[in-house]
């Protein structure tokens, strides 16, 4: 009995010691994730500086491509029926004929009776024979025959799943050409500097443009040509959808898995540091991806949706509204910048509390400061 409580005790033990531990993989696994998403809303910037935000139409340029044709059991013909194989013909051996004194005592009549008999016989065995081998043949002919209906019934099959293959190449390559002629158009379109070119190919450049899964952001845009400025329009995350855990630990004692708050200047350090720069990051990648120089100048807002408190509503409020032109912009060396800094430089109307999403103050215009 003491015997089995010790091992019951040591059970016990391990089983909390494995606990523990698998508690504490959960821990440094939410900690690994916490620190991951923070370090990807603080390099929003640094992230696309790494990249040529340019897209070469060009390479858009799609070919078909056409899986090999899988005609499955119908693209193999059923094996050829074996010829019969006949047994050996019957062959008729004659009983010898009787000599000395057998002759003498009767033996030619006992000879001819045991001819009449080898004779019986081997008709009897022949007919048996050619019985045999006549239903050999009929059973060949009518295994031929149904071979050959199968065989006609898998070649219609075949050919008809042949038909469909190539239509469906055909379709894939009436697709490809159709997309090939719509890049063509566009490429023509944007050397002829076509407004609306011109805004699809932003629209290209900032599809890929990628953002983390913790600060997802989407993009509106218009281009004029008359003014050849981008009026652009990006939406970020409200400042409730961002983590705010600093770090999560797990208490033993009770089991627990805790976690500690990120101070509230922290939290709003890091909003305001995003909102800025994807701001900055917006306007480098349609100024880096525009190598033609078709826009001179981008009229940008970034700001969040939410619901108002007071009305209940959905509203954009803007926290940040900026003007740049391509001349100054690309003198920047946005490896060396402060976000916050170059949107103050630009003369932008920044918002003063994004965290609690303040609009930027636009009522004194937003103008250039930059040289």
């Amino acid at each position: 009995m003491r015997a089995s409580e010790a091992e019951r005790k040591a059970a016990e033990k391990e089983a909390a010691r494995l606990h523990a531990e698998a508690r504490i993989a959960e821990v440094e696994a939410l900690n690994r994730d916490l620190d991951a998403a923070y370090s990807d809303i603080d390099s929003l910037l640094e992230w696309t500086l790494s990249f040529d935000d340019f897209v070469d139409l060009a390479s858009l340029k799609v070919v078909a491509e056409h899986p090999p044709f899988e005609p499955g059991p119908d693209g193999k013909p059923a094996p050829a029926v074996p010829e019969p194989f006949a047994p050996p013909r019957p062959n008729y051996v004659r009983p010898p004929a009787p000599s000395g004194l057998s002759g003498a005592f009767g033996g030619k009549k006992r000879h001819a009776q045991e001819m009449l008999r080898a004779e019986s016989a081997h008709q009897h065995a022949m007919r048996q024979w050619q019985e045999h081998v006549r239903q050999q043949r009929l059973a060949y002919d009518g295994n031929v025959a149904a071979r050959a209906k199968a065989e006609e019934a898998r070649a219609q099959r075949l050919s008809r799943a042949e038909d469909a293959y190539r239509n469906e190449c055909a379709e894939r390559e009436s697709e490809a050409a159709a997309r090939n002629d719509e890049l063509a158009k566009l490429i023509n379109d944007l050397a002829f500097d076509v407004e609306a070119a011109i805004d699809e190919y932003v629209g290209i450049v900032l599809s890929n443009s990628v953002y983390p899964t913790s600060f997802l952001v989407e993009h509106e845009h218009e281009f004029e040509l008359a003014t050849r400025e981008l009026r652009m329009q990006v939406h970020v995350p409200e400042p409730s959808s961002l983590p705010t855990v600093r770090e999560y630990r797990y208490v033993k004692a009770r089991d627990e898995v805790t976690s500690t708050q990120l101070s509230a200047k922290a939290q709003k350090d890091r909003y305001a540091s995003a909102v800025h720069q994807v701001a900055v990051r917006t306007l480098h990648e349609v100024f880096e991806a525009d190598r033609a120089g078709k826009i001179r100048s981008i009229a940008l807002t970034v700001g969040a949706n939410h619901v108002s408190p007071a009305t209940g509503r959905p509203e954009y409020v803007p926290l940040v509204v900026v003007a740049a032109d391509r001349e100054t912009f690309v003198e920047f060396d946005l490896r060396n910048v402060v976000p916050s800094a170059t949107l103050d430089h630009l003369g932008a109307a920044v918002s003063k509390a994004p965290i609690d999403l303040v609009p930027a103050d636009t009522s004194r215009g937003v103008r250039q400061r930059g040289q």
